[in-house]
């Protein structure tokens, strides 16, 4: 046994040997053992999971009618980032109908100018603003020549929403088109300050990654259906921390035929000025407080009356809408959209001990 492996033993040292001489005398050496003769072999993989066959799904299927959209100032070029110094902008879109209609956020659009949009083809196309409604960060534009355009995204349904269930966004982060990301819905019926110095209500909340240049696309459910429009992020760095936003599709629904139809929507109100919610909050007060009345308002015709500022007592405090509660102002202005301007509105208003309901009409306040 030991002679044995004292033949092998010498007969490695011999090959190493004669290997170590090959390489010093140049001497090409045909066969290395534990060199790779060849590439590796790819493994076929097994079949894809369904979830992932599910996100490819409604990639493959809405991509095609998600678009870049870009807004140039006279001293931008046409497609950049977001909010670019120079006073350009680019964000995202979508197809919206047949009619060659485009819905995105009315901030990517705001600073006016020439606008165009990139396909997901790579085809760049001249746009027509069509109308805006600063109040719920949406913009409606308009190809110019007629082509043949994608499906518009099905709609959903953001009423029946629930806290965890999948969600998906496409846009164009940082200029990078074609991006798809995917989360939950982290919560729901969030509140959001708008460029029109309004708030959004029932705002959607997700951490599907969003990131500047994703405003106006589209978030989907597991479906593929609309649910929502990308419009804004909370990040101390302004990067994605995992908290988005997105205006309600209901609202979208609302809001797009009419900037369709006359390219504004009304904005509905009854002519009072309001108190903020922290003054509610220390008088520990549940509702609107009315800090006073436009004069030929439908507010003061029906009688509503504002703090007192010699004696400084509070005035009336709306604490409900046709009887459902009122607890914020953006329940108020909620109710009141919901209803619409030319409708007229049963509130219940409590002034100190005494509540009474009254009936209000509805005006839109920008042209009241």
């Amino acid at each position: 046994m030991n002679r044995r492996y004292a033949i092998a033993a010498a007969a490695f040292a011999a090959l190493l040997l004669a290997v170590t001489a090959a390489k010093i005398l140049h001497v090409p050496v045909s066969y290395v053992p534990w060199a790779a003769p060849s590439a590796r072999a790819v493994e076929q993989r097994g079949p894809l999971w369904d979830g992932e066959k599910a996100t490819i799904d409604i990639f493959e299927r809405v991509s095609p009618s998600v678009v870049q959209v870009a807004a140039k100032s006279a001293a931008s070029p046409l497609m950049g980032e977001e909010s670019q110094a120079g006073g350009g902008a680019s964000g995202t879109g979508f197809v919206w109908d047949r009619d060659g209609h485009l819905v995105t956020n009315n901030h990517v659009v705001a600073n006016g100018g020439e606008i165009a949009v990139r396909f997901a083809s790579g085809e760049v196309a001249q746009v027509d603003l069509v109308g805006t409604a600063p109040n719920y960060d949406l913009a409606v534009l308009r190809i110019r020549s007629v082509r043949q355009l994608p499906a518009p995204i099905a709609l959903g349904s953001s009423s029946d929403l629930k806290v965890g269930q999948s969600a998906f966004a496409i846009g164009n982060p940082f200029g990078l088109d074609q991006s798809m990301t995917s989360g939950i819905i982290s919560a729901l019926k969030r509140r959001l300050p708008t460029h029109g110095g309004r708030e959004i209500a029932n705002v959607i909340q997700t951490d599907a990654a969003i990131n500047p240049g994703n405003s106006g696309g589209p978030l989907l459910d597991s479906a593929g259906r609309l649910i929502g429009v990308t419009t804004a992020i909370i990040s101390p760095s302004g990067s994605n921390a995992g908290i988005g936003f997105a205006v309600p599709v209901d609202v979208v629904n609302r809001i797009v035929p009419e900037l369709i139809r006359n390219g504004r929507v009304p904005t509905p109100g009854i002519g009072i000025v309001a108190a903020g919610e922290d003054v509610s909050t220390r008088l520990a007060v549940e509702g609107v407080i009315v800090v006073r009345t436009a004069p030929g308002s439908p507010a003061e015709r029906a009688g509503i009356r504002g703090v007192n500022f010699s004696t400084g007592a509070v005035g009336d405090i709306i604490t409900a809408v046709e009887g459902k509660p009122v607890r914020r102002l953006a329940d108020l202005t909620d109710a009141l959209e919901q209803a619409g301007a030319g409708k007229t509105v049963r509130l219940t208003v409590k002034r100190g001990s005494d509540t009474r309901d009254v009936n209000v009409s509805i005006v839109d306040i920008d042209r009241s």
